[in-house]
């Protein structure tokens, strides 16, 4: 250190400060003004990066809330619809029923008919074959009544004396 001061020189010190400054400034307009661009634009593009991270968490977040409402969206139109078809399912069963009770009564109707009118014939029938069958025994016992002519004069007394003249 001793030595430094000794041989100091005002003219080089002159001199290499200058060539100092004139080195500082040369640095400044071509070497640290586009190191500064540099790094200001590494450090824009860093930050875009994490704006577009952000971004694209918020936007992941957004996809997975549509997804989710989507999801329920979904199950909820499903269980309308395996309610609507338990319903219809429902509805085609008591038609069934419904109908298969409304024939059932209607065959019932149609026997109930039948057997009437089969009922009407035979006592038709019956009343034909007892009329007949009176007739006959009728017809038997006039004969028999009407063979001697005195039971017929004393049946057409009787008769003449029941019935009244106006």
């Amino acid at each position: 250190m001793e030595k430094l001061i000794n041989e100091f020189s005002i003219g080089l010190f002159f001199w290499q400060l200058v060539l100092f400054v004139g080195l500082v400034l040369l640095l400044r307009k071509f070497a640290w003004k586009p190191i500064l661009d540099a790094v200001e634009k590494r450090e824009e593009g860093i930050k875009d990066a994490l704006d577009s991270a952000e971004k694209a968490k918020l936007d992941m977040e957004n996809l997975q809330a549509d997804n989710e409402k989507l999801l329920k969206e979904a199950r909820m139109e499903r269980e309308a619809m395996l309610k609507e078809a338990r319903d219809i399912k429902s509805k085609m069963i008591e038609d069934a029923k419904e109908e298969a009770q409304d024939q059932a009564n209607k065959m019932i109707q149609q026997a109930q008919a039948a057997i009437e009118g089969e009922k009407k014939s035979a006592m038709a029938e019956l009343k034909n074959h007892v009329a007949g069958l009176s007739i006959e025994i009728a017809e038997k016992v006039i004969r028999e009544e009407l063979s001697n002519k005195d039971k017929q004069v004393d049946l057409v007394e009787s008769m003449l004396a029941e019935t009244t003249l106006n």
